[in-house]
């Protein structure tokens, strides 16, 4: 009697382990459908807005142009001459403004799939999951810190994007980390188009990192602060890119994730050429 009683006992906890391993896959099963059925959605929503947006690339009028002055001597083999020398991009937002208000520019970063518009909400958290449409999505969308001013360029400008598997949104910019990006110069220098002007910055610094927030600050009390900040991000980076940063520069910082979210990827570069629209 009690033999049956314990294989009683044993059948209904086999039972039990069952349903639960049969729930999980089910759960894991549509949590995979459910991510490619946004992923299909923001690759359609990057085409459409892709092939309706004209992004121009254009030799800019050195007339036109505020070439932002190196505080130090910059050695006639660096790449810095060839940089200041590349293609800016224009875009008409326009149209893009008619689709989301929200629209603040265009950026573009070599050796990825970044060529996308990012937007602006009132927080950091609204475009987590919501596409360019406004829609609900896993996948959310390329956005600008709440904190700046794209029009009135803060010391630090952060953009923010999902990393996604599919290498959307900023699932590219872990391309970062590879010696083939790093070793192509082309990829130094990352193209942005806003409503009042157009940018070239050169990349200073590449790295991932435990999650932590002292490379998001924005506001700085001194020069002095400011210039030991960028010296950190700097003195991060996996690859020695040449550069110096004074208490004049602009920095721009772009983070995703490297590993769900326990580690960040990360890229800060300085403004080197600016031209008013």
């Amino acid at each position: 009697m009690k033999r049956r009683y314990t294989v009683k006992i044993r059948n209904v906890i086999l039972l039990i382990l069952l349903v639960i391993f049969i729930g999980g896959s089910v759960c894991s099963l549509f949590d995979v459908v459910c991510w490619m059925i946004d992923a299909n959605k923001v690759n359609n929503q990057v085409q459409e807005l892709q092939e309706s947006t004209k992004v121009i690339e254009y030799k800019a009028d050195e007339e036109n142009v505020e070439i932002i002055e190196q505080t130090e001597e910059v050695a006639k083999a660096n790449p810095y001459w060839d940089y200041i020398k590349m293609n800016m991009i224009d875009v008409d937002f326009s149209e893009l403004k008619k689709k989301n208000s929200d629209t603040q520019g265009w950026l573009q970063v070599n050796g990825t799939n970044i060529n996308y518009p990012f937007v602006q909400y009132s927080d950091n958290e609204y475009y987590l999951n919501k596409s360019f449409n406004k829609k609900n999505n896993s996948a959310g969308w390329v956005f600008l810190d709440y904190r700046n001013n794209i029009n009135n360029l803060d010391r630090n400008t952060i953009i923010y994007g999902h990393s996604r598997w599919d290498n959307t949104i900023f699932g590219s910019l872990k391309n970062v980390l590879n010696d083939s990006w790093l070793n192509n110069t082309n990829n130094h220098v990352i193209k942005m188009s806003t409503e009042t002007e157009n940018t070239l910055w050169q990349v200073i610094s590449v790295y991932h990192i435990p999650v932590t927030s002292d490379y998001l600050q924005i506001d700085f009390s001194t020069d002095r602060e400011f210039v030991n900040f960028a010296n950190m991000l700097i003195e991060r980076s996996i690859y020695n890119f040449n550069t110096s940063v004074s208490s004049e520069d602009k920095l721009l910082t772009l983070s995703t994730c490297y590993n769900e979210d326990t580690e960040r990827v990360v890229v800060h570069a300085k403004l080197i050429k600016r031209e008013k629209k």
